[in-house]
């Protein structure tokens, strides 16, 4: 859009808060922004001439703009949000809501579990919420089952089938981890009240707790209870150990949300604190990508709005880093130069600035994104493992499998020194039954480059295999039945001590350990490593795996997941005694498996 055009546009846009949208050719909506007054802020873009380089090629695209008007400042902040949550545009940083973040759920039934889970159903139970630490999540829920009697069992504990004697007390019972409400031992008024301390502890309100515990304490001590008594005096200092252990300002500072802010190159890091009674409940630390020039202003704003809505946040106090004029009316903004909230935003701020460091050290490792230092790097490589040619195409090969079981291979691949992510491929094994590393490996290699060889396509020129002489001797048999022998260089990573293997040689290649060219290989060897066990457990979470002990009929998968589980893999069940599986699985099953192997 020219200035000129841009002029006559320029009357029909309002004086108003709101947002605006500019679109590029075929509609396609390249940016949403905010502003306070939208002819002002749009003007901005096309009248000044010290844009970024990103920020110039946005104006160059515009053909249309479009805007909406709201009622005010806060407003348009939240139809922003929500807007590039929805349309994800070219040139706006995405905050993603990651859906697997844990919750803790207070199940809607009678005598509720109490548990974690990845999935929020709309099932009229309480999800408390979602936690970014699943570490955190599992400590807590932990110490309050260590604290609080609740049952975990999944009977079905209405009042009818109590009454009739359906249910026996478990072990849970004898170690005083439940009441067992099952046979009427727990009153449901009595297990309420456990609950309604879980959901103190969930929300940092330790005193309330301790205080209960206390006036309890002393009933036991005046009924001359002195065992009972000391089991609470324990529980109470446990609590007030977990208290500490969170506690780092005073609880009279209510319910806080704190947002410290760093940035490295075109990278912002915010990092979020949740601060409940003065415990800190929940923390995340994100890095966003910047498409074009933004203030601080508005980046912090977008974030402030993505983490609140993330963990569902009604706290009314934002602690930051540096004033907020646009959007956050509804909130008591705090900028502390010292005292209890300074601190909070120090530690807020030392966990961004953490995170940027960690930033800075993998670029080191992987190198700077400069096309002439990439190239450099693969000059060393060619040099140091003595290849024909520079290795701009590099592919890896892993296997995967879980506890002997389920196999599965990973390749991923490396152009110009940088993952090359739409290359990436996994495997599910089809040709091999059982665990066989080696076979593993060899059908994976044969039909990546079967299909490329079909398509035409080009070969890389070096290929890693992420194992020892025997993996790459399988890989080696794959592409020489492909006839591709010489057409590219194969080298094993041993796990172990590291060292380079190449097909034919009796000797190792031992790269020093800090070599940058090792570190670049085990770069993408933990590349390759991470890329098939993610794939793996989405395949296990699935239930996609069937393995052989499946396919036998009267066993089915948490039998065979049974006998893998002490075994460690179909070979050796094949190869174990009959009364050692029946001790596993019992005579009917064992049978069954016996017979079935011995065909």
């Amino acid at each position: 859009m020219d200035l000129i055009k841009f002029a006559d546009i320029q009357k029909t846009l309002p004086n108003s808060p709101g947002i605006y949208k500019y679109y590029g050719g075929n509609k396609q909506l390249l940016y949403i922004g905010k502003a306070k007054n939208i002819r002002k802020r749009v003007s901005s873009y096309f009248n000044k001439n010290n844009h970024s380089y990103k920020t110039n090629e946005l104006v160059k695209q515009i053909i249309t703009i479009e805007f909406t008007i709201v009622e005010s400042e806060h407003d348009a902040l939240l139809l922003e949000n929500s807007l590039i949550k929805e349309f994800k545009p070219k040139y706006n940083i995405v905050l993603k809501d990651d859906k697997t973040y844990p919750y803790i759920v207070i199940k809607n039934e009678p005598f509720s579990r109490v548990f974690l889970t990845r999935r929020k159903q709309n099932d009229q139970s309480e999800y408390i919420g979602p936690f970014t630490s699943t570490f955190n999540a599992r400590e807590l829920l932990t110490f309050i089952k260590t604290h609080i009697p609740l049952r975990t069992c999944s009977l079905a504990l209405n009042q009818s089938n109590i009454e009739k004697n359906k249910f026996k007390v478990c072990l849970e019972f004898h170690l005083g981890n439940c009441k067992a409400p099952c046979v009427g031992l727990q009153s449901i008024d009595d297990y309420k009240k456990g609950l309604e301390n879980i959901r103190h502890i969930l929300k940092g309100n330790f005193n309330q707790i301790i205080t209960e515990y206390k006036t309890k304490q002393k009933e036991f001590v005046t009924g001359l209870a002195f065992e009972k008594a000391e089991q609470l005096q324990q529980k109470i200092n446990n609590l007030k150990d977990y208290q500490a252990k969170s506690i780092i300002v005073s609880p009279r500072l209510g319910d806080i949300d704190v947002f410290g802010m760093s940035t490295f190159e075109d990278n912002i890091v915010v990092s979020f604190l949740a601060v409940r009674n003065g415990t800190i409940t929940n923390s995340k630390t994100s890095s966003f990508n910047t498409k074009i020039e933004e203030t601080k202003e508005d980046l912090l704003s977008q974030s402030i709005i993505h983490f609140q809505t993330l963990v569902g946040s009604n706290a009314k106090e934002l602690i930051l880093p540096f004033p907020i004029e646009f959007g956050l009316d509804p909130f008591k903004i705090t900028v502390p130069k010292s005292g209890e909230k300074k601190k909070l935003l120090t530690l807020a701020e030392t966990n961004a600035n953490y995170f940027i460091e960690e930033m800075r050290k993998k670029k080191m490792l992987h190198l700077n994104d400069k096309t002439s230092d990439k190239h450099s790097l693969l000059k060393k490589v060619k040099e140091a493992l003595s290849l024909k040619n520079t290795p701009v195409h590099i592919e890896c090969f892993d296997n995967s499998n879980f506890q002997g079981a389920y196999p599965v291979s990973a390749m991923v691949c490396f152009k110009n020194g940088m993952p090359s992510k739409s290359d990436y491929r996994h495997f599910n094994v089809q040709t091999v039954h059982g665990i066989n590393d080696f076979a593993t490996m060899k059908e994976a290699v044969s039909r990546r480059y079967k299909r490329l060889k079909e398509e035409n396509t080009a070969l890389p020129q070096l290929v890693i295999i992420d194992g020892g002489k025997g993996q790459l001797s399988a890989a080696a048999e794959a592409i020489e039945a492909l006839d591709l022998t010489g057409q590219m260089t194969l080298v094993g990573l041993a796990k172990n001590q590291e060292e380079l293997f190449f097909v034919g040689d009796q000797e190792s290649l031992k790269l020093g350990y800090d070599s940058e060219v090792l570190r670049f290989i085990r770069g993408i060897r933990d590349e390759v490593h991470n890329y098939g066990v993610t794939f793996h457990r989405k395949q296990r979470s699935k239930g996609t795996f069937v393995n052989e002990l499946e396919s036998i009929h009267g066993i089915g998968p948490q039998t065979a997941r049974d006998l893998l589980t002490h075994f460690r893999s179909v070979k050796k069940i094949k190869e174990a005694r009959i009364q050692d599986i029946e001790a596993i699985v019992g005579k009917t099953k064992a049978n069954l498996i016996h017979t079935y192997f011995e065909q």
